[in-house]
């Protein structure tokens, strides 16, 4: 029933795509929608995305209030760096590891970081669960030890939203 479910969004979110893409929703671009999403979901399916766990709604609701206290604080800290007088501020490639076991989670967190401004994730070691972001401004070490706790902040709050270890189990394996 999820299947059927979740196939049934795709097929009305790509359908909606399509009418924005053409700018009306006239018969003719709701019709060709459906049938480039039906042509998309059919003949260009993605894999399927093993999901463990449970939402927990407060820990995601504390996640999205402090990835957006991230992104103001975070944009006003590079605006700052790009009028203000002086050298360019330092950079550097920065390695840390994450303690999240999903792949799916795992990318969340990347992206979280990708959308903090001043720092981009350059590769992702999916193995050792190791991520390695270019960040801004590393010029001193309040600034390398404030980059390490924001990372750290936002995975402490992924693992609380989506991999409690009490409800955690991998995917294609049964509960105890």
């Amino acid at each position: 029933m999820r299947a059927v479910i979740l196939r049934g969004w795709v097929l009305i979110w790509l359908t909606l795509v399509w009418i924005l893409l053409w700018g009306n929703a006239s018969a003719a671009n709701i019709l060709s929608g459906l049938a480039v999403a039906l042509l998309i979901t059919y003949l260009l399916p993605l894999p399927p995305v093993p999901v463990e766990g449970r939402v927990h709604p407060i820990a995601l609701a504390r996640l999205v209030i402090l990835v957006g206290w991230y992104l103001l604080w975070s944009s006003l800290q590079v605006a700052w760096l790009a009028i203000r007088p002086g050298p360019p501020p330092l950079t550097a490639v920065l390695r840390t590891r994450l303690n999240i076991k999903s792949d799916l989670v795992l990318a969340l967190a990347v992206n979280i970081v990708n959308l903090i401004p001043g720092s981009i994730v350059l590769e992702i070691d999916q193995v050792r669960r190791l991520i390695y972001v270019h960040q801004l401004d590393v010029g001193s070490d309040r600034s390398v030890k404030q980059f390490y706790h924001q990372v750290h902040q936002v995975e402490r709050l992924l693992v609380a939203a989506f991999e409690r270890d009490s409800e955690w189990h991998p995917a294609g394996t049964e509960r105890a």
